[in-house]
């Protein structure tokens, strides 16, 4: 850290273990204090430390899980566990959050992605990932201290945060009720979207396209999934936030680009 600057980074990297070459590349040009992964796909025993100790980020904290979901938080600066919360209740291993020395928190969260149909009747998973949201407001509208809470939120909010709002209104991560679930998050405790603070709406913006793309620059068929909130009095201090489209393209890539925010201190 130079010159009272801060430097947090979050990606969806889609097992670590899997792409440890492409996080190493990442860490080496961008250099981050800190980065929060999700979809780690790693017990914390098998967790790929030796990498992130080689490069400096000599502090962790990891919540992680066979195969599944799994989240990661790797730092130059000393961090402090506090508490994971299960917002769903049943072990999955979503969020981790620490306590920074410049006095404010971090929580790194995966909400969970919902299935295929809209629908909580017929898809029970779509009620899972909408009741995860409930939680983490209610648990949002408690908090005290300034907060910045980063992640794979699985929601594209706005109708440009999607290459086609009318081709994706039913289609789970822009249906109206996730977006209206989501609302009711930020507005639980007035957090600001700093990427859309940065680049604002109707900008294009966005953080994943599927895997299923033959040629997904070509076709650009992105949805801006992954997102950093900030308390207002950290989100004053924020002077720069970037999405590191170019990821996608490297070698074995994640289907999640990274997210990079400068703070003052």
């Amino acid at each position: 850290m130079a010159n009272s600057t801060l430097k947090i980074a979050s990606w969806n990297i889609n097992s670590v273990r899997a792409r440890i070459d492409i996080v190493e590349r990442f860490l080496r040009e961008e250099a981050p204090d800190i980065l929060c992964l999700q979809e780690t796909k790693v017990v914390n025993e098998s967790f790929p430390a030796d990498m992130f100790d080689r490069l400096g980020y000599t502090h962790r904290i990891v919540n992680g899980q066979r195969m599944h979901h799994g989240v990661a938080i790797l730092s130059k600066l000393p961090i402090h566990e506090d508490h994971s919360h299960d917002w769903q209740d049943n072990g999955e291993a979503r969020h981790i959050g620490a306590m920074l020395d410049c006095g404010f928190r971090l929580e790194n969260v995966y909400i969970p992605a919902g299935g295929d149909i809209p629908d909580p009747a017929l898809n029970p998973k779509f009620g899972q990932k909408l009741a995860f949201l409930d939680r983490m407001t209610r648990w949002s509208e408690t908090l005290k201290q300034p907060t910045l809470l980063v992640g794979d939120f699985n929601i594209a909010p706005l109708e440009c945060d999607v290459w086609s709002h009318k081709q994706l209104l039913d289609v789970v991560s822009h249906t109206p009720i996730e977006v209206e679930t989501l609302g009711r998050l930020q507005a639980s405790h007035d957090w600001v979207d700093l990427g859309r603070r940065f680049i604002p709406a109707p900008e294009r913006l966005y953080t994943w396209w599927s895997y299923r793309a033959a040629d997904w620059a070509a076709s650009d068929r992105g949805r801006r999934l992954d997102h950093m909130w900030a308390s207002p009095e950290i989100a004053r201090n924020a002077i720069s936030h970037k999405v590191h489209e170019p990821c996608r393209g490297w070698l074995r890539p994640s289907d999640h680009v990274p997210l990079v925010t400068e703070f003052t201190l």
